[in-house]
């Protein structure tokens, strides 16, 4: 059994304020015995003014945010992931990056988002990932807690491709931390869980961004937790900060994926 659990977040416009908010949530996921905590996209930091945002974007060896996550997990003794963190590359270019820390502190896997929310929303909101960060090459499969983890980042959520690749690759639990919308999120937020869950037989957890920011964003929270049938686990039926919990039978994901092969039954095809 895997006690897992999701922190969800109104992340301030600082690093020190992002940190201040959530060391709180992270500590009381710590005490329901959680193995495995999750954070939200974004958990270092959000902030819109893109003059703001670069100038306080740092190397995560150097952001307060990363560097006190880092050393909760160790002092509590739980795998983190930091859902993602908006960080500087060796390069100098801006990633917005999910990190795996380990129980001592140690980063033992990262991913830097790889499909960028480039949109016009019909209520006139305006966004460009791509103008901002570098996007991710490579996906990713890494281990916490006993369990195969594929990490990925809100928007790739819309990208089955992605989640079925990590589930052929050995991930038995997708990540999928985010910062949705207020409109996109009411509208697609728990069916885009359930389906990635239900394709790939996998467990899904997705803490979630919620409320008004300090910047002044909308986000729609709903953390969740999916089992690989689609059941909902755990939900936040809210967007305030909270903790969300729950225990996975990881022997589900055999079982789902032996009553629906889907994952084995691929066959080519050409295009039309």
């Amino acid at each position: 059994m895997l006690k897992v659990a999701l922190i969800q977040l109104r992340t301030p416009a600082s690093q020190a304020a992002a940190l201040a908010h959530a060391a709180p949530l992270i500590r009381a996921a710590a005490a329901t015995g959680a193995h495995l905590v999750a954070l939200p996209e974004g958990a270092n930091i959000l902030q819109r003014d893109r003059r703001k945002l670069f100038e306080a974007i740092t190397a995560p060896e150097t952001d307060a945010a990363v560097v006190g996550f880092r050393a909760l997990a160790a002092e509590l003794s739980v795998w983190l992931l930091i859902g993602s963190a908006m960080v500087r590359r060796n390069d100098g270019k801006c990633a917005n990056r999910s990190i795996l820390v380990a129980p001592d502190g140690a980063v033992t896997a990262s991913y830097d988002k790889i499909h960028m929310f480039d949109v016009d929303l019909p209520s006139g909101e305006r966004y460009r990932e791509s103008a901002v960060y570098e996007p991710g090459v490579r996906a990713v499969v890494t281990r916490a807690a006993g369990a195969g983890l594929g990490l990925t980042i809100c928007y790739d959520v819309r990208f089955p491709a992605l989640h079925r690749a990590l589930a052929k690759a050995g991930a038995q639990i997708l990540t999928i931390p985010a910062a949705f919308t207020r409109p996109t999120g009411a509208a697609h937020w728990e069916v885009l869980l359930r389906a990635r869950a239900i394709e790939t037989g996998s467990f899904v957890l997705a803490p979630a961004q919620g409320g008004t920011h300090q910047d002044g964003r909308e986000t729609w929270g709903r953390s969740m937790i999916v089992g690989p049938w689609g059941d909902i686990l755990a939900i936040a039926d809210h967007d305030e900060p909270c903790v969300v919990s729950s225990s996975l039978q990881l022997a589900q994901v055999d079982k789902a994926r032996c009553a629906v092969p889907a994952l084995l039954n691929d066959r080519a095809f050409a295009a039309p």
